[in-house]
């Protein structure tokens, strides 16, 4: 089992390393998933994640989270072929977690080369910003 601390780690880079790990078998858990971060502009970034959900319809979908957990989950899914038997065994073994549960304290790591570097990018916003934006928690 790979434990994954999320803070400061971007969540495009960090959602495809998962999603190889997870096709090939690993069992994965995600803590502090409100603390990654989307690079991109702020307002554009919570512009583009307002307009996926006011897309379709409340009672029959698309449906799309709101919670930074989910959020992570969401992103992740759409690297994976989810559909597929494979894809779906995979997605399975992914877990995304709000804060660290008290059975992985102690055991999550940082994967420093998807960390936040401020000398690179300067513009972001983290998980957390963008669900309150949405109406979520987190």
């Amino acid at each position: 089992m790979i434990i994954i601390d999320a803070t400061d780690l971007i969540a495009g880079r960090l959602a495809s390393w998962v999603a190889k790990l997870a096709l090939e078998g690993e069992t994965i858990r995600i803590v502090n998933a409100e603390k990654t971060v989307i690079s991109g502009r702020r307002n554009s970034t919570i512009k583009e994640f307002v307009k996926r959900i006011n897309r379709g319809n409340a009672l029959a979908g698309p449906f799309h989270p709101k919670r930074a957990d989910r959020i992570l989950k969401r992103i992740i899914r759409g690297m994976i072929p989810y559909k597929k038997e494979r894809g779906a065994k995979a997605f399975k073994r992914i877990k995304t977690y709000l804060g660290v549960p008290s059975e992985l304290k102690d055991k999550a790591k940082t994967i420093k080369e998807f960390q936040l570097n401020n000398s690179n990018i300067q513009r972001y916003i983290t998980l957390q910003d963008l669900s309150r934006q949405l109406g979520g928690r987190a």
